[in-house]
């Protein structure tokens, strides 16, 4: 049997906190969007890039002031980039990584999902791009809504939160409000490198928050992760990081930004660990059959 971390006991423990009360803040705000949408006749998609086309314009102008601030933050919604930068809790506490993959997988499904069913087209698909700011790839296509940079983004923040929440009222909204405040900071840079509109990003972030919570909520109840703490399967994980070290490489060879550094560096501190750990194993074992 495999002998839990501390760090690991505690976040199960605070996993094991999640109410479904937590779910009604974001479903309303989804109620509340949808209403404002049908009261101003924008549940087209004309009358969606309408109501917030001038919102959009603003924002758009104002973050591009920071191009690359902008186009480094956005990188985090990868999530080739977020996962690999959270890729030491795979030693420390394999319960956030589980819940971590619960929602990553729901999110591809659900993100896909909506995005067929609403078909919005990029902005730069309803605006001429010399009237706003493009960082990065001009993104095309009808799959605007929602932000799936978005969607990862609070994935990820949703489930440190629940995972490293203090105790106290006050230090939980502190937490909370930064928490979310840096979420949604991350979320917008989809506005400013001219990806997506407001909304997209802001109904991508509630979708995140959602799925994050029912992805802790599915890891509670069902153990499909539990083989991540067994040091055997390590080998998986070496061979699965080492490809994502070749991956951000790939990405830091078309476009040289600093946040692609720090997911390699947790890779590396992991991947040392790792094979620090898999290499004293498989010691053991082979003395164990020579002694025996």
């Amino acid at each position: 049997m495999v002998k839990n971390s501390k760090l690991e006991i505690k976040v199960n423990d605070k996993f094991k906190n999640i109410r479904l009360r937590l779910f009604l803040p974001p479903v309303s705000l989804l109620f509340i969007i949808t209403f404002i949408l049908l009261k101003e006749s924008s549940f087209s998609i004309e009358g969606y890039v309408k109501i917030q086309k001038n919102i959009f314009f603003y924002l758009n102008s104002e973050l591009s002031e920071l191009p690359i601030l902008q186009f480094n933050l956005t990188q985090l919604g990868d999530a080739l980039i977020s996962l690999s930068l959270l890729s030491v809790f795979i030693v420390y506490t394999p319960k956030l990584w589980g819940a971590l993959l619960t929602s990553s997988i729901i999110s591809l499904i659900v993100s896909f999902l909506l995005k067929k069913i609403f078909a919005v087209p990029r902005p730069s698909g309803m605006f001429d791009t010399n009237n706003f700011v493009v960082i990065g790839k001009t993104l095309s296509g009808s799959t605007s809504l929602p932000s799936g940079h978005s969607i990862t983004v609070f994935i990820v923040v949703t489930i440190l939160l629940f995972a490293f929440m203090p105790k106290g009222l006050v230090p939980k909204i502190i937490c909370f409000v930064c928490f979310l405040t840096l979420g949604a900071v991350i979320a917008f840079s989809r506005v400013g490198v001219g990806a997506h509109y407001p909304l997209d990003v802001v109904i991508g972030s509630i979708i995140g928050y959602i799925v994050a919570l029912i992805g802790i909520i599915i890891n509670n109840k069902v153990n499909w992760w539990n083989w991540i703490q067994d040091k055997k399967y390590y080998s998986i994980f070496i061979l699965s990081l080492t490809i994502c070290v070749f991956a951000i490489i790939n990405k830091i060879l078309m476009n040289n930004l600093l946040i692609f550094y720090f997911p390699l560096v947790s890779i590396f501190i992991t991947l040392y660990l790792m094979i620090k750990t898999y290499v004293k194993k498989q010691y053991k074992i082979k003395s164990f059959y020579i002694n025996n």
